[in-house]
């Protein structure tokens, strides 16, 4: 069997070099290989220090989170292996590059000296798994870096810098190439100097800047406990006991709270939803070896919200994008609104201006789509209207050069039709980008019926290099994300005929874990969006004879309240500050009375809850079946990254298989019975209807 840790001596200097692609992951062979390699360097006298690195693109980049799963973690464990570094009677240098994560850097943190290349990020992101660093990060990082810094990196889960590093302390020498030369170096100074050590265990924590009060404090501004908070506030605890308990003490403490967390619904659906979005960009009949197409410009048709927040995607990652507009004053308006938020991010400190600068030198406009003949890529986002996309589709496939990819941004429509359209569908593509755009992960990736192969490959391939979280979606109303919109807004509507508020709804669905209720989501997206929507399907034919079907939504627009952007929708706006308004209560009220809609006063949270979100995890469950989605982990990470559904809960599916179908089908009936189903809204889908429980692979 090949090694993954090879030895090697350089006189008595004894290299360590962790060979496990691809990203060098502290599998149990791993950690096994690294004790026998620290063993023979520590039953050698000859041996004076011992330099830790690792083979291709980067350093250790975490444990086997596979692991997590089972009872006990194999042994060795990776606290018996740092321990066993820290312990070595020689230095030990730990020479660092790429992304040194979780294991990785609690494997660096237990050596005595670190050398990192300037590139290199380091972090402790264990938070997002809704476990804490369980290998000694939370004692040795506060020793190393400080309390207040060691808790930000960890409760935060965001990497840092190499040059921030070496700032706070956890990194000694940082160079900008010569990674190996420079560990070298020091460990001949080392050894020169009469091979000096620094355990950091021996490192007393700096507790001066630590006022009174301190932990509650950190800790009250963190998410609670029941709101995904519940690594983050064992982090706190056990930083603070590097400060109260001895070493060991403190070991012993990180690893019983590691060991709660890891068997928590938090942490499983956490761990659940990092692997879905690695497993959603793995297409079945799609070899990982398919030929792409080379990809160096793009063209967008549109420089609305959507075109200029998609040039942002593009131009951030380097690439040089040309936008294309009917008219010179929508277009200057476009590339105002793309500078006026690099400017934005300027002010805030997310960007150099330097780099502000390159990136809006990115971006140029035009005002004929000849000028996007030569792009490799060219996306269309125009307003949501078949007739406009059609005609924009006949004309790019005109325009686009042979073997250039043409994508929609449509979040609704049949690609399908655009694809005809253009006249050559096997270069079509949707891409339906969440807004803003240049912030929201997900991308929902929609393929066509001819769909070429190779233009799924290039583009999911380009998701992850302006980095998108990518999923894959077949042809259908709404794709996977809108479609199963559509049941949580109908729902919606009609409880607010039936007399419930925005505030309550919205406030019910908040307290579940959505980052925004359904009201004040619609209020900030446009409530003429929205309506757009839905008289769209209807003059489509698409909508079942059901006169109250989207009422309100439709009213308000026919009342001019769009949203947040013209200081009324669902609710009035003080500044963006949501009040209930009268007028949407009465609203709702005449809507009732017009559609023979009993109004009553009795609505609880529990209800507004299973009737918005059952039929919503039903419609998941229906996409499934129906093969629109390829796996229940591809409709996860859809809502997750696009519609503000908790991670710490998995996403609706993971709740469907927790929750358990046998309840939701219940409940489902239940409100059928209630409230009749002459239009089919509460048909259960065959997945919930079998009463097993959901495979979320």
């Amino acid at each position: 069997m090949t090694s993954l840790v090879h030895l090697t001596r350089n006189g008595a200097i004894l290299w360590i070099e962790i060979d496990n692609p691809p990203v060098n992951a502290a599998s149990q062979t791993v950690r096994q290989e690294l004790m026998n390699g620290l063993l023979a360097a520590r039953v050698d006298p000859s041996i004076e220090a011992v330099i830790l690195c690792a083979a291709g693109r980067t350093f250790m980049a975490g444990a086997d989170i596979t692991e997590f799963d089972l009872t006990e973690i194999p042994q060795p464990d990776h606290s018996d292996v740092f321990n066993a570094v820290e312990a070595l009677a020689c230095p030990v240098i730990a020479a660092v590059h790429g992304t040194v994560l979780g294991g990785g850097l609690e494997l660096s943190l237990a050596a005595h000296y670190r050398v990192a290349l300037a590139s290199t990020k380091l972090g402790l992101p264990e938070v997002k798994l809704g476990i804490l660093p369980g290998a000694g990060g939370t004692q040795r990082l506060p020793r190393l870096a400080g309390v207040r810094a060691a808790l930000d990196i960890m409760t935060g889960g965001v990497p840092i810098s190499a040059s921030k590093a070496k700032q706070l302390g956890i990194v000694d020498v940082v160079v900008e190439d010569g990674l190996r030369d420079a560990a070298l170096a020091l460990a001949v100074k080392l050894i020169e100097g009469k091979r000096q050590l620094r355990p950091t265990r021996e490192i007393t924590v700096d507790a001066s800047t630590i006022e009174e009060g301190f932990f509650s404090s950190y800790a009250e501004a963190l998410p609670p406990p029941d709101k995904g908070g519940l690594a983050a506030h064992a982090i706190v605890r056990c930083v603070k006991a590097s400060l109260d308990l001895p070493f060991d003490e403190g070991l012993r403490l990180e690893r019983a709270e590691f060991n709660v967390l890891k068997d928590t619904p938090e942490s499983i659906a956490l761990r659940h939803i990092f692997f879905a979005e690695r497993e959603a960009m793995r297409i079945p009949g799609l070899p990982r070896d398919t030929t792409r197409r080379e990809i160096s410009s793009i063209g967008i048709v549109g420089a609305g919200t959507m075109g200029s927040g998609i040039a942002m995607c593009f131009a951030n990652a380097g690439f040089p994008v040309t936008i294309a507009e009917v008219s010179k004053e929508a277009l200057t308006k476009g590339l105002r609104t793309i500078q006026t938020n690099y400017e934005s991010s300027l002010q805030k400190g997310r960007i150099t201006n330097d780099e502000a600068q390159r990136r809006v030198g990115l971006i140029s406009g035009v005002t004929d789509m000849l000028e996007l003949r030569d792009c490799d890529l060219v996306i269309e986002a125009a307003f949501e209207s078949l007739d406009v996309k059609r005609t924009i589709c006949k004309q790019l496939g005109g325009i686009c050069k042979v073997g250039a990819i043409i994508a929609s941004n449509t979040s609704t429509l049949d690609i399908n039709v655009l694809a005809e359209a253009t006249g050559r569908p096997s270069d079509v593509v949707g891409m339906h980008f969440f807004s803003p755009a240049y912030v929201m992960r997900l991308l929902e990736v929609v393929r066509g019926d001819k769909t070429a192969p190779e233009v799924l490959a290039t583009v999911m391939a380009l998701a992850k290099t302006i980095g998108k979280s990518a999923v894959v979606s077949g042809v259908c109303y709404g794709f996977i994300g809108n479609r199963m919109l559509e049941p949580y807004l109908r729902e919606t509507e009609t409880l607010l005929m039936e007399g419930a508020s925005p505030t309550q709804i919205d406030r019910a669905i908040e307290k579940v874990g959505l980052a925004m209720g359904p009201c004040r989501m619609i209020d900030m997206a446009g409530v003429d969006v929205a309506a757009k929507v839905v008289i769209e399907r209807k003059k489509a034919g698409a909508l079942a004879p059901d006169p109250s079907y989207r009422a309100v939504v439709q009213q308000l627009f026919t009342l001019g309240r769009l949203g947040q952007k013209s200081g009324a929708g669902y609710y009035r706006y003080e500044g963006r500050t949501p009040v209930e308004d009268p007028e949407v209560t009465a609203v709702c009220h005449q809507l009732a009375e017009t559609h023979g809609i009993e109004r009553r006063d009795n609505i609880s949270d529990s209800e507004i809850v299973e009737r918005c979100l059952f039929p919503l995890i039903n419609e998941g469950a229906q996409i499934l079946s129906e093969g629109i989605a390829y796996r229940a982990g591809d409709i996860d990470v859809v809502w997750v990254n696009g519609y503000g559904f908790p991670a710490y809960k998995g996403g609706p599916m993971h709740m469907l298989a927790y929750v358990g179908a046998a309840q939701i089908r219940e409940r489902l009936a239940a409100y059928a019975s209630i409230r009749g189903n002459a239009f089919g809204y509460w048909d259960i889908s065959p997945q919930i209807s079998g009463g097993e429980k959901l495979s979320l692979s």
